[in-house]
């Protein structure tokens, strides 16, 4: 067995053990993990490639990424700026049959592509649309299963944790850049969120839903002008991408005082959650601490969100360096051509290990556990990189749909007060399923994406 692939089950393993077995925080055992593999080197040249990963981990930009859209999550929590973007929904679609089960998905998806967070898309979300289902005519059954079917957007839409340790994995991190993976998974993402959609118009049209009560519901001249001032986070989105690609960006790289090297130092994922903060301290400044006092408090109370996340994406890259530098994408390559499979059978085999991996696993240590195994199969099917990534993203996202390990189930069952059992089968049935066709489908280039 060559050095590049005992580093990978060696990692892989490492961390099942410490994670199942032990019972330990996926943080800490991707620290031991990376570690573990470091004597593959040899005992002498461990040291320096100690301090090789340590050095390249920290040059990557997604580490930084990543904390800045975990600390724009916490900002837009706590200026309370998703609530406003509901009324403005609850507006547009309230007078909608089931209407409110629309706004509950509308809900998802822009707290989807903004914190990343699966289980934190079903605790906001569900806190206040789960009660207000139940007293517009949903089932509180029903309401549970929306809310947990749609709290994937978290990964299945970027940014995502999910989306940044993949691109940290070994045979990922060299082939495939964040910008690239962003625009795709968009792309991807939307062909979900249309399927999560057709889901709503089902049940509402199978369990006789009616539109939300006219009392709960604002003029849309009033939502709008008490929160369209909510709506401007989408300039901080649209922004970035306008100036990385299209016409915005045929025009900058050929003006003279840009340029390729200019245009090239723009990162999407660098300056979205750097805008979109600023945007959002100035929309929620009333809600914000006046005093440097306050500020330093309140940026004290993240630190956990911070450490946890940032440890577990720092040393994703640190092992990402060790295994490539043992040699495990020529080895992976070499041995994956002796599968003799059809697209669409690499596809479903992919698929289906991902599904089974993630059953007792979090969508973030399925993507470390058959991530870069699974991204470098469809690769070595000529699918390109971007979109083999997506797929490993749509395929990890359906361990929420999937039992024992679902939080956002067990979340919003908790809001609803239902047997969360109850809900797996209809999770998987509208939720789980539709995601795995879809993401076949896109890695077959059948579901267009850029």
């Amino acid at each position: 067995m060559t050095a590049g692939i005992a580093s990978l089950l060696v990692y892989i393993a490492v961390i099942l053990i410490w994670n199942l077995i032990f019972k330990r925080k996926i943080p800490e055992a991707m620290v031991v993990a990376w570690i573990a593999i470091l004597p593959l080197a040899g005992w002498s040249a461990a040291p320096q490639l100690f301090l090789d990963c340590l050095a390249s981990a920290g040059k990557q930009e997604v580490v930084f990424a990543s904390m800045a859209f975990i600390y724009m999550a916490i900002l837009m929590k706590k200026t309370d700026l998703v609530s406003r973007l509901v009324q403005i929904l609850n507006s547009v679609f309230g007078r909608i049959g089931g209407g409110a089960g629309y706004v509950s998905t509308a809900a998802s998806i822009l707290f989807g592509t903004i914190s990343g967070s699966a289980s934190g898309n079903a605790a906001s979300v569900g806190t206040i649309t789960i009660p207000w289902m139940a007293n517009s005519g949903w089932t509180s059954h029903r309401a549970a299963t929306l809310v947990a079917g749609n709290a994937a957007l978290g990964v299945s839409t970027p940014p995502s944790s999910s989306m940044f340790l993949l691109l940290g994995l070994p045979g990922v991190a060299s082939t495939l850049s964040a910008g690239d993976l962003y625009v795709t998974m968009f792309c991807a993402g939307g062909w979900t969120i249309l399927a999560k959609i057709a889901a709503v118009r089902y049940f509402a049209v199978r369990d006789k839903v009616g539109p939300v009560q006219a009392e709960l519901i604002q003029p849309l001249a009033q939502s709008f002008k008490s929160g369209w001032t909510s709506l401007l986070i989408f300039i901080g989105i649209l922004l970035p991408v306008a100036l990385t690609m299209g016409p915005g960006y045929e025009f900058l790289t050929a003006a003279q005082s840009f340029g390729k090297k200019g245009m090239r130092s723009i990162s999407i994922i660098v300056w979205i959650p750097i805008i979109v903060s600023w945007i959002t301290i100035f929309e929620g400044w009333s809600r914000l601490p006046k005093t440097l006092r306050g500020w330093l408090d309140f940026n004290m109370s993240t630190a956990r969100s911070f450490t946890m996340a940032g440890t577990t994406i720092f040393f994703a890259f640190a092992a990402s360096h060790a295994m490539t530098k043992l040699g495990l994408g020529p080895d992976m390559s070499a041995l994956l051509k002796t599968l003799i499979l059809p697209k669409w059978g690499m596809l479903l085999l992919v698929g289906l290990i991902t599904v089974i991996v993630g059953g007792p696993l979090s969508s973030t240590a399925t993507v470390v556990a058959v991530g870069s195994v699974g991204y470098i199969a469809l690769s070595s099917q000529g699918i390109p990189p971007s979109v083999a990534a997506s797929c490993m993203l749509l395929f990890s996202s359906i361990t929420f749909f999937t039992p024992p390990n679902s939080p956002p189930a067990f979340i919003a069952s908790g809001f609803a007060q239902v047997d969360p059992m109850g809900l797996f089968k209809p999770l998987v049935l509208f939720y789980g399923i539709p995601v795995f066709i879809i993401g076949v489908l896109v890695g077959l280039g059948i579901l267009p994406v850029i």
